[in-house]
């Protein structure tokens, strides 16, 4: 069976990369209007500011939306069905798409907090969302 693809970092993404790869959410932010920036990029969305710098996320946040997803999209997928792809509103503001691991399909609802945690493949380390230890049954 063939590998799950794996993004490729470019000169713009590299730093978003380099901070996964330590185990670290990081977002961009602007200075001009404190407004937090995902996915990575040149400009600030809101005010078009060009000084973004990067900052680490807290790495939290709950599913503002999601998908099971019942049938391998395609190859490498195979074994992972079915499983979650949410859209992840982080504490920061920025959304950001992501599976939804470490939980069964039918425990996973709009609202559920949620935490980063990176999965290895191909050289890249990809995030990923599982609920937090309190919703996991593990405490605060």
């Amino acid at each position: 069976m063939d590998e799950k693809p794996v993004p490729q970092a470019s000169r713009g993404t590299a730093t978003y990369w380099e901070n996964a790869a330590h185990g670290r959410l990081a977002l961009q932010i602007c200075p001009a209007c404190d407004q937090h920036v995902f996915y990575p990029r040149r400009w600030c969305p809101r005010c078009f500011g060009r000084d973004l710098q990067w900052r680490e996320a807290c790495g939290r946040g709950e599913i503002h939306t999601y998908s099971v997803i019942c049938a391998a999209p395609g190859v490498g997928f195979e074994d992972a069905a079915p499983y979650v792809l949410a859209v992840i509103e982080l504490e920061e503001g920025p959304r950001m798409m992501a599976n939804v691991i470490a939980c069964p399909a039918d425990a996973v609802h709009v609202g559920l907090r949620v935490e980063v945690v990176f999965e290895a493949r191909g050289g890249m380390h990809l995030p990923q969302f599982r609920p937090v230890a309190a919703d996991r049954g593990g405490g605060v």
